[in-house]
């Protein structure tokens, strides 16, 4: 159990809210998709209407290397879309105190990956530095569904040194998203497809869960070659697939699994380039698979369509690249148009649904593809952790409304 927004009064308290604002950005720094900035407007906007003393934005962007600024990577530019958003100053300061600041209604810290206590492998310097956060706070907000799966101070210590509570935006994708995996509506079908062959972890997990597995991407070439398929050059990962000899036997007997007949195969992975489509078993050696093909589409048509509940990491090919983009496209608006429950886990997924317009016409879209994926997988999110002892260490010394 954990502590919800609403079990917390704002008014006149310094609260500080951990965003999930991780953008894109160009080579001069300029955001190219403000979206995951557009989702934490409504958290900013509940919290405001209670009269807080001060709200305290902080979040992450890119990786950068703490003994090699990055300018670019600064939170300068989130903060001036958010005070357009929000049609007021937010103020950003180059660091993490507020001391100076105190008659800033909203500001927002620098990046929190500029300082090394944030991703610290040591667990002292992490909470030294979730130190320096805490002190400026009464409460904290986690908004933060896409970091949710990492220990970083900013999402594991800080919780715990002041009372925390999950947005209603994180509580809400945490909760459609574990209700599909733990109780969905059957039939359920999962679809899991990405380039490394730890997304076998989700595809154990999945097949107690789901009453299908539909495989794509690299991991379907990475699994077809240990079944003794020549694959030509297409993407596989031979070293990380070594791990999981027992449960590549079980999928190769699973009745649960469903794995592509046909591709298109490219002699190189660039837009024009030399294509056909082949049998998976007749990959001409030259040539790098790159998509799920017609008869795959057809299969795997038929299998979501029974489905009640579709889960979905991975795209089924590289759909960045027009010409290989048809399968994931064609899966893509098939699920957009069914009626039923339809999850996309963030990451590539979320790129590829973006890119073919249908975020709309999904149940969710989540913003964070690692943590979906360690759900899907079934374990339990760090971040979910904190909050759950964030809640048992101040239940009896923080009043509830």
């Amino acid at each position: 159990m954990y502590f919800k927004m609403n079990d917390f009064n704002f008014e006149g308290k310094k609260v500080i809210v951990r965003l999930g604002a991780d953008v894109p950005l160009d080579e001069n720094g300029n955001i190219t998709d403000d979206r995951r900035i557009k989702n934490s407007v409504p958290t900013i906007k509940k919290i405001l209407s209670q009269k807080p003393k001060q709200i305290i934005l902080i979040c992450h962007i890119g990786r950068p290397d703490p003994d090699k600024i990055d300018k670019r990577l600064s939170t300068k530019k989130v903060a001036e879309r958010l005070s357009q958003l929000l049609k007021q100053e937010v103020f950003y300061i180059n660091g993490w105190d507020t001391k100076g600041f105190e008659d800033k209604k909203i500001v927002f810290l620098e990046n929190l990956r500029f300082n090394k206590g944030e991703k610290s492998k040591d667990d002292n310097e992490r909470m030294r530095f979730a130190e320096l956060l805490a002190k400026q706070a009464d409460l904290y907000v986690n908004d933060a569904f896409s970091n949710c799966h990492r220990k970083h101070a900013s999402m594991y210590e800080l919780p715990l040194l002041i009372p925390a509570c999950a947005s209603e935006g994180l509580e809400r994708e945490l909760r459609l998203i574990k209700d599909s995996i733990e109780n969905p509506k059957r039939p359920m079908v999962s679809i899991i497809a990405g380039a490394k062959a730890d997304k076998l972890n989700a595809v154990k997990n999945m097949m107690k869960k789901a009453d299908k597995v539909l495989i794509g991407g690299a991991l379907a070439f990475t699994l077809l070659k240990q079944f003794g398929y020549n694959v030509g050059k297409s993407k596989v990962d031979e070293e990380g697939v070594k791990e999981f000899k027992e449960l590549v036997e079980e999928i190769k007997t699973s009745k649960k699994i469903i794995l592509p007949v046909d591709c298109v195969v490219a002699k190189e992975i660039k837009q024009g380039s030399e294509k056909k489509i082949v049998d998976i078993d007749k990959i001409p050696q030259e040539y790098s698979g790159v998509d799920i093909g017609p008869k795959t589409i057809e299969i795997y048509k038929n299998e979501l369509n029974k489905a009640n509940t579709i889960v979905w990491n991975g795209p089924l090919g590289v759909f960045e690249t027009d010409d290989f983009a048809n399968g994931t496209k064609q899966i893509a608006e098939f699920i957009a148009n069914k009626n039923c429950i339809k999850i996309v886990g963030g990451g590539d997924s979320a790129a590829a649904v973006d890119k073919f317009k249908l975020e709309d016409k999904m149940t969710l879209v989540s913003t964070g593809g690692g943590a979906s994926l360690e759900l899907m997988e079934g374990k339990e999110l760090i971040a979910i952790k904190a909050l759950e002892l964030s809640y048992n260490k101040f239940k009896s010394v923080l009043g509830n409304k």
